[in-house]
């Protein structure tokens, strides 16, 4: 029978563990991301005191004035770096959804930490996905933290991503050379606890499913969270557990596995008016992208004769870039 709520998986076998048990779990990742897109892990080997500092530093720029947060304003649409103000982006625009209503959120995001100034990243295919980051001048700790969690975050995504590959039939390596130059984001969202009603049909993020290979969340238990349809077209709430991330599947793994795996759409949701004043809510999101080269095209082993490739080949930085644009509220 189908997963209708999302697992709980200990991926710590996967470091430590004989074959038997990495295979083991790669049938239940294999399970997780074909029926519900999304699973919930133990075991990721992130230092709690770098994701506490990430979050502290997060919360001191959210609490600056709108006038200094606004000086390290996102510079353009396809230029994923920077502050975004509240209701400036509508993630179900993503979905065609022309005329919905900006998110109840505001963001502070970065891209990678460590790219080299060479012909590669200077390329003109590379566009704006290596753009220089956008560092605020308070507080004064946020850019290491944010360089370090980068880092951190860089390394587990790997570690899935071979994972991944034992869980689709694949050698364990297949994928790195596909993201050893990654154009990944990391995302911090703060999410006010509200002060007047939403407009109508506006969340704190519309429904939409992310943009890339894999995406992994450290969030907080509050009112008003993330949400995740299940193929019976039902919201389940994500579980939100001490010491665990949120890993979710992205369009391009959707599209890599030929539907195999899903790119679920999720949602996070407005709190009860009553309980509005304790939903101030913040977010850490890595979104996992391969390399702006890479070719997203049907794997050998989500293919045969009665499964033909649903999807013409793209890349990593077009399909991106893209979806980055047609998200802008105004």
């Amino acid at each position: 029978m189908a997963l209708r709520e999302v697992p709980v998986i200990d991926i710590g076998p996967f470091a430590a563990g004989d074959a038997a048990a990495r295979r083991q779990l790669a049938l239940r990742v294999d399970e997780a991301c074909s029926d519900i897109g999304f699973l919930v892990i133990a075991g990721h080997g992130v230092p709690a005191a770098l994701t506490a500092a990430v979050a502290a530093t997060s919360r001191a720029f959210f609490d600056l004035p709108l006038a200094e947060k606004m000086e390290v304003l996102r510079p353009a649409p396809d230029v994923t770096r920077g502050y975004i103000p509240l209701e400036a982006e509508s993630v179900a625009r993503s979905r065609g959804e022309a005329e919905a209503p900006g998110d109840l959120n505001e963001s502070l995001m970065i891209g990678p930490v460590d790219a080299t100034d060479d012909a590669y990243h200077r390329a003109p295919a590379a566009g704006k996905h290596f753009h220089p980051n956008l560092w605020p001048r308070r507080p004064a700790e946020l850019a290491a933290a944010y360089t370090a969690y980068f880092r951190a975050m860089s390394g587990l995504a790997q570690r899935l991503m071979r994972l991944f590959a034992l869980g689709l039939e694949l050698p364990e390596a297949f994928f790195d050379d596909k993201i050893d130059r990654h154009i990944s984001r990391l995302r911090v969202r703060n999410y006010p606890a509200p002060t007047a009603p939403p407009k109508p049909g506006q969340l704190r993020v519309g429904p939409h499913a992310d943009y890339g290979s894999l995406t992994i969340l450290k969030t907080e238990d509050v009112p008003g969270g993330l949400q995740v349809m299940n193929k019976d077209g039902q919201w389940v709430d994500v579980p939100i557990l001490r010491d665990t991330l949120v890993v979710n599947i992205g369009e391009l793994m959707a599209r890599w596995t030929n539907d195999r795996w899903s790119a679920t759409l999720h949602r996070v949701v407005n709190p009860p008016a009553d309980l509005a004043p304790m939903s101030r809510r913040q977010s850490l999101v890595f979104f996992h992208n391969p390399n702006y080269d890479a070719e997203i095209a049907c794997l050998p082993s989500c293919r045969d004769a009665t499964r033909p490739p649903r999807y013409p080949p793209t890349t990593s930085g077009e399909h991106l870039r893209s979806q980055f644009v047609r998200t802008q509220a105004y």
